[in-house]
């Protein structure tokens, strides 16, 4: 007969359940940090959405050689298409739903002036900002924040009179290149 030897190999009951408590308290740290880099990403998807967007209306004004527009929907929802009714199709050119990653997020857009509202911004053929079809102000800027606490980034939308877009971060040092007012 064959002695067993005295040690085993493997882990006691003991032992893995100080793993699993070390593994929860590590996980209830990370958690809340976890959580807020999920809420500040909602608020750079939706900016860099927001921005993809504009520039696909430019792109499509130049391409089209007509003049587009685009609309800011509810949330942080857009739509890219003709500004003129009598050449709109049953479909835009292209749109996103708040809901596509951003749903927690909230915006203002405002006009040039940063006091009036807006939601639209048309291109002329050469990709230049021109007089909005229902004689709107034009939309330059838009700011997102997160709706839920815990977010801390706010970034901006800056759409200049050439129709050049970025995404900017107000929160950062004059000095650096993605600061903006």
């Amino acid at each position: 007969m064959t002695s067993r030897s005295a040690k085993s190999a493997g882990f006691t009951l003991i032992e893995l359940m100080i793993a699993v408590a070390v593994f929860a308290a590590l996980l209830a740290l990370g958690l809340p940090s976890f959580q807020q880099l999920l809420k500040n990403y909602q608020v750079r998807v939706a900016a860099e959405s927001v921005a993809n967007g504009v520039q696909r209306a430019r792109a499509e004004a130049v391409s089209r050689n007509s003049t587009i527009q685009f609309v800011l929907q509810g949330g942080t929802s857009w739509n890219v298409d003709y500004a003129v009714a009598a050449n709109r199709g049953p479909n835009p050119i292209d749109s996103r739903l708040s809901t596509e990653g951003s749903a927690n997020v909230v915006l203002a857009a405002v006009a040039a002036d940063l006091a009036t509202a807006a939601t639209t911004i048309t291109f002329n053929n050469l990709g230049q900002v021109a007089a909005n079809a229902d004689a709107s102000p034009a939309l330059s800027q838009i700011t997102f924040n997160a709706t839920a606490s815990g977010a801390n980034q706010i970034l901006r939308v800056k759409i200049g009179a050439g129709g050049n877009t970025r995404v900017c971060d107000p929160s950062l040092p004059s000095t650096n290149v993605r600061y903006c007012p």
